[in-house]
C-alpha cells in the first residue's frame, strides 16, 4: 500500500463520517458499541484522536488519548468535525509531513471510519462504508499492533468467515460484530 493517496483516503472517510456526525448530534444520549460510551463520548473521543494525531504531525505535545475523553464538542457537532478534518487535511497536506509521520494518516483515516460505524450504528443511519475504504482501512492497521497494543484500542478479533466482506473483516479485527 506504499502508493496509496492517504490524504484520499482520509477526505472520502471523513466525508462519509461527516454525514454521520450530522444525524447523530441529534442523538448524543444514544448508547454506543463502546462500552460505558454514548454518542456524546464517543464524538469527544473522536475529536481528541484526531486532534492527538494533528498535533503529533505538527511536532506539538501531544498525549494519546485517554479512556475518558475531554469535553471538545460545541453546540454545533458537525462545525467541530468539520474544522478537526480541515485541520487534518491541511496538516497531513503539507510537503513531507507524510513521509515524517509513518503510519499516522493511516490510522487516523481508519479511526474515523470505524467510528463512523459506530455512529451510524448507535443512530440507526445505514452504517455501509463507502466502496473500497474498508479494505484500506483494514490493510492500513491490521497486523501493526501488538496484543499487548490491541488492549485499551480494540476488543477482542472476532472469527470471520473465509468469504467475509472487507467491512466484515475490518469490523471483526477490531472486536466490532459485523452485525451488531
Amino acid at each position: 500500500m506504499d502508493d496509496v493517496d492517504l490524504l484520499d483516503l482520509y477526505r472520502r472517510a471523513t466525508d462519509w463520517t461527516l454525514g454521520k456526525v450530522a444525524i447523530a448530534s441529534d442523538h448524543l444520549d444514544a448508547v454506543t458499541g463502546c462500552e460505558g460510551w454514548d454518542v456524546r463520548t464517543l464524538m469527544n473521543h473522536m475529536l481528541e484522536t484526531q486532534r492527538y494525531f494533528v498535533w503529533s504531525a505538527r511536532g506539538e505535545d501531544a498525549s494519546p488519548p485517554g479512556a475518558e475523553p475531554p469535553d471538545l464538542l460545541g453546540k454545533v457537532p458537525l462545525a467541530d468535525f468539520t474544522r478537526s478534518r480541515d485541520e487534518a487535511l491541511r496538516t497531513f497536506g503539507k510537503e513531507g509531513v507524510i513521509e515524517r509521520t509513518g503510519p499516522s494518516l493511516g490510522i487516523a483515516f481508519s479511526d474515523q471510519l470505524l467510528h463512523g460505524w459506530d455512529l451510524a450504528k448507535a443512530t440507526g443511519q445505514d452504517a455501509t462504508m463507502p466502496e473500497g475504504l474498508a479494505e484500506a482501512a483494514y490493510q492500513q492497521i491490521h497486523g501493526r499492533f501488538t496484543e499487548e497494543q490491541r488492549h485499551g484500542v480494540f476488543k477482542p478479533e472476532l472469527p470471520v468467515s473465509p468469504d467475509a466482506t472487507p467491512q466484515e473483516r475490518l469490523l471483526a479485527y477490531t472486536g466490532r460484530a459485523p452485525s451488531g
